[in-house]
């Protein structure tokens, strides 16, 4: 759960507050659990919940898509060379990090979580549209980034 949280929050700091509040939060409410899923599943919900509240409460917490600007890419790179194979994983969880709050959320829920973009769209409270649009973008941002940072 602490890597569920650290991959949303980006700080150490912000990961370990948004776990400890929610596990409080899951001893508080534990006599709700319906049985409806594991209880494993419960609980990364409540974890991903407070996660989500947190950032909100941080600034510029949805990114305005016409307001990023897009990462330039060196001109003698073209897409047709990107040999994904010769990125680390580590290398990629990097980019990620880096990414604006908005689309580091989404794609951490989507790639990372499980959750689909009806999911995403409910707990951030935008539409489905919206969460593709902004994975596709994250999505952008990460292949320019390991582009031109190699």
């Amino acid at each position: 759960m602490y890597n569920v949280c650290l991959r949303m929050m980006k700080k150490r700091e912000d990961a370990e507050d948004a776990l400890q509040d929610a596990f409080v939060d899951v001893f508080r409410k534990l006599h709700t659990f319906r049985f409806e899923s594991t209880l494993g599943a419960w609980i990364k919900r409540i974890v991903v919940n407070n996660c989500l509240n947190l950032l909100k409460k941080q600034k510029d917490f949805i990114v305005q898509l016409e307001n990023i600007p897009e990462i330039s890419v060196d001109d003698n790179k073209r897409e047709e060379d990107l040999d994904v194979q010769s990125f680390t994983v580590q290398r990629i969880k990097e980019a990620i990090q880096f990414l604006p709050s908005g689309y580091r959320v989404i794609c951490s829920l989507y790639l990372f979580e499980g959750y689909d973009h009806q999911e995403i769209a409910t707990f951030l409270g935008i539409s489905e549209s919206t969460s593709k649009s902004q994975l596709h973008r994250a999505k952008r941002k990460i292949k320019n980034s390991l582009l031109s940072h190699g």
